[in-house]
């Protein structure tokens, strides 16, 4: 396999197979502090087709029957540079049954194309880590031409024409913890479906958060539907493939 992996665990989906439309070496449009891929050779923003369709739905139909609850894209980098994005989801779709989760840095939701290929999907979690300009750069560090006021714009356009599609992923570190007041409000703003509260237990350059601080931050957001990373019971599913997951996913941070 080459650009199917797992099936992994993941705390926010359940049993998740991970599709990857980028595959090759990381290509983001951020090059945020707590990548657990570390550094890529700088953001980029221009959509490409870097795993061909055909390809990619041979590797699905090759696979035995597996028992998970959501095909999961994501992997080596931004899954909405992928040009075949809208494509992939459509044939995926006329194959398999179990839902399809994207996740998005959310830096393309301002393009009406690429919002329309993500309503394919059955969920989308979109990334929103910081209330501000200033914060975006030193958390996220994204591509020139990527503002804030851009991103939070194509958030809530998208979650405005595609209801209950949209749900909000939020990576504390140390250096946006104290923001966690304004994000909350934020959140209420969009209304997402959910809110997901992460912080990088994998390898990272950057260290979580505690599960105290944690939830003290998960207070804030009450009343809306929201899961934290410390929530579930840290178990394991074994993928088909160790190498081609780990490179997806590296192994946790030893606590």
């Amino acid at each position: 396999m080459k650009y199917v992996y797992g099936p992994v665990l993941s705390w926010r989906l359940g049993t998740s197979l991970g599709v990857d439309l980028i595959s090759s070496n990381k290509a983001c449009s951020f090059e945020c502090i707590y990548c657990q891929l570390g550094k890529g050779e700088g953001p980029v923003v221009k959509r490409s087709i870097f795993v061909p369709t055909k390809e990619l739905i041979s590797e699905l139909e090759s696979l035995p029957p597996l028992g998970i609850d959501y095909i999961t894209l994501s992997g080596c980098g931004e899954p909405t540079l992928a040009a075949n994005l809208g494509e992939v989801l459509s044939e995926i779709k006329k194959r398999l049954k179990q839902p399809i989760a994207v996740l998005t840095n959310s830096t393309l939701m301002q393009d009406e194309k690429v919002c329309s290929e993500l309503s394919l999907a059955d969920k989308v979690i979109a990334k929103l880590d910081v209330p501000d300009e200033k914060s975006l750069e030193k958390i996220n560090q994204p591509a020139p031409g990527i503002t804030f006021a851009a991103v939070l714009d194509g958030i809530k356009r998208f979650a405005a024409e595609y209801p209950k599609k949209l749900a909000l992923q939020i990576m504390f570190v140390s250096q946006n913890k104290e923001k966690a007041a304004a994000m909350a409000q934020l959140a209420k703003e969009i209304n997402p479906i959910e809110v997901y509260l992460n912080t990088p237990l994998r390898e990272s350059d950057a260290k979580p958060l505690s599960a105290n601080e944690m939830q003290k931050i998960k207070k804030l957001f009450f009343p809306l539907k929201v899961v934290g990373v410390y929530d579930k019971e840290k178990s394991e599913v074994i993928p088909m493939e160790e190498d081609q997951t780990e490179k997806r996913r590296p192994r946790r941070k030893k606590q």
